[in-house]
């Protein structure tokens, strides 16, 4: 029998890591496929120095860590690198393709990006080289003109992401201004709004299982993932789902979520590079089984298939379609040929129907536990003020209860 190890590399997280456990205990830790056997043990990554010439004795990475802790970054690389450690995900494409290379390299393939400007910094580096340099080589910009041509309401966010932060809706110049000035030494981007929308769509990408979700961004975080049968239309909803397995097999991405606007009959990807998507129970609520199960799945093929790390990314047979004369629907249905088969998809769901087929019950027993219930009460102890604890544990009580029911076969 071989044994492997799968790591969970963390930070303050601490629903979904009790959950994907409690799931592995459940499911046994072996699988079984093509007569090979394998025996899994999942637990925590440590962080401690390391010598870049010892081995790892981890097979898998679930990382959650890396995006802004550099240390288990550069670990990650090196494991990477030197061991073929596999990786979800790929560190190297989340450092080099932040949002902006992520809007370039989708804009070239024809994706719907709304209108996006990159800026200088409102204050650069405080050196004599930079002072220089901008005062022979920096033009001087009209910046209420460059958003006046764009058209308001105006988003602007850092140039490289993180969840939200330093992101501000400007509706005039005042604030506009204003917003550049807070910005100070940060690269940012402005990219028009798209207000009074149809539908704001939130796709979870996890290996080739991707699903649709009806999200409410103003809504507080336990209202955001909207309960629906139907989030758009079946062609819309399509592009969707497509668009974001093409974009994680571009950049290399096992783990990743896509938003997107739904407006006038049209999609708008405009957030789709998280190196770290939202997987909380407090989020996710009624979807989170359905997450943990395919997190689990995935990350069990990659170790039964003895999947290699896919370390650099191969763009040019994306952009050979791009230039062709077909269009954009004939296009993005080339792309997710390619999309299929750096996921292995045919073989993914082969595996999932076979080695795994008991993982939808065992997962539904699995909610129904104490232990489940126990992770629902420690979270919203942890997460909420004590006067809002009965609320909100009976709130996601009732929504798994929910599922449990929607899902009982």
């Amino acid at each position: 029998m071989n044994h492997k190890r799968l790591g969970l590399l963390l930070g303050d997280e601490e629903d979904w890591p009790r959950a994907f456990e409690g799931l592995a205990r459940w499911m046994g830790g072996k699988i079984v496929w093509q007569n090979k056997q394998s025996q899994v043990d999942v637990e925590r990554v440590r962080i401690h120095p390391f010598s870049l010439q010892h081995g790892t004795s981890y097979d898998l990475v679930i990382d959650r860590l890396a995006y802004w802790h550099f240390t288990p970054r550069e670990w990650l690389k090196k494991a990477a690198l030197m061991n073929d450690l596999y990786l979800l995900n790929n560190p190297f494409t989340f450092q080099s393709m932040e949002k902006h290379s992520a809007y370039c390299a989708m804009m070239r393939l024809g994706f719907n990006v709304p209108e996006t400007w990159f800026l200088p910094p409102k204050v650069g580096p405080d050196n004599k080289k930079y002072s220089t340099t901008a005062a022979r080589y920096h033009d001087l910009f009209d910046l209420p003109e460059i958003a006046r041509n764009i058209g308001y309401p105006i988003f602007m966010k850092p140039f490289d992401g993180g969840g939200w932060r330093g992101v501000t809706k400007v509706d005039n110049e005042a604030e506009l201004m204003a917003a550049y000035h807070e910005s100070d030494t940060e690269l940012m981007h402005i990219q028009k709004g798209l207000d009074n929308f149809d539908v704001f769509v939130r796709c979870l990408g996890i290996g080739p299982d991707v699903r649709s979700f009806k999200y409410d961004p103003a809504q507080p975080q336990h209202l955001r993932y909207v309960l629906t049968d139907k989030v758009v239309d079946d062609e819309t909803n399509e592009e969707a789902l497509l668009t974001t397995k093409v974009i994680n097999a571009f950049f290399r991405w096992d783990f990743n979520s896509c938003e997107a606007i739904y407006k006038d009959g049209r999609l708008w990807p405009m957030d789709f590079a998280n190196a770290c998507p939202d997987i909380a129970l407090t989020s996710l609520h009624y979807y989170f089984p359905w997450a943990i199960s395919s997190l689990y799945a995935w990350s069990q093929f990659c170790l039964a298939t003895e999947r290699p790390m896919h370390v650099t990314m191969d763009i040019k047979p994306y952009y050979d379609i791009a230039d062709s004369d077909r269009s954009f629907k004939e296009k993005l249905r080339e792309y997710a040929k390619l999309a299929d088969q750096h996921l292995d998809t045919e073989r993914y769901w082969e595996f999932r129907h076979t080695a795994l087929s008991n993982l939808d019950e065992v997962m539904w027993h699995f909610t129904r536990s104490e232990e489940f219930d126990q992770i629902i009460v420690s979270t919203v102890q942890e997460l909420f003020p004590a006067h809002e604890h009965e609320q909100f544990i009976a709130h996601y009580r009732g929504l798994i209860a929910k599922w449990v029911e929607d899902n009982n076969r």
